[in-house]
């Protein structure tokens, strides 16, 4: 079992940049598929990106690719979303997903999430 903690969410402009961070605890975050998703106000929770164990195998959303870069440092058990060119309807609550047992794009495959962390892109 792991537990997962985001951080690095805030409010931007439009067209600037965060950095998402989940930090999770236990020895077994580095045999885990992590992702991303998100949840919009009104919506249901999307699917960002996702990154296999030893760092390949990463995968992004068509509404994200270009901008976003998924990457995760498993010596500090730290999954990490570079957000750039950031548009307002990148607005929503981004969560850390760990351990899918399904299909990568739909939420309920995954196990373990995070509480969430939210991102604001307004002017």
């Amino acid at each position: 079992q792991v537990q997962l903690v985001e951080s690095g969410g805030g409010l931007v402009q439009p067209g600037g940049s965060l950095r998402l961070s989940c930090t999770g605890s236990g020895r077994t975050f580095s045999t885990y598929t992590m992702g991303w998703f998100r949840r919009a106000p009104g919506k249901e929770r999307e699917y960002v990106s996702s990154i296999g164990q030893s760092g390949g195998n990463s995968n992004y959303a068509d509404s994200v690719k270009g901008r976003f870069t998924i990457s995760r440092d498993n010596a500090k058990n730290t999954l990490y979303l570079q957000m750039n060119n950031l548009r307002p309807e990148d607005t929503a609550v981004y969560y850390c997903g760990a351990y899918p047992t399904g299909r990568l794009f739909i939420a309920s495959s995954w196990n373990y999430w995070g509480q969430g962390t939210q991102v604001t892109v307004s002017s």
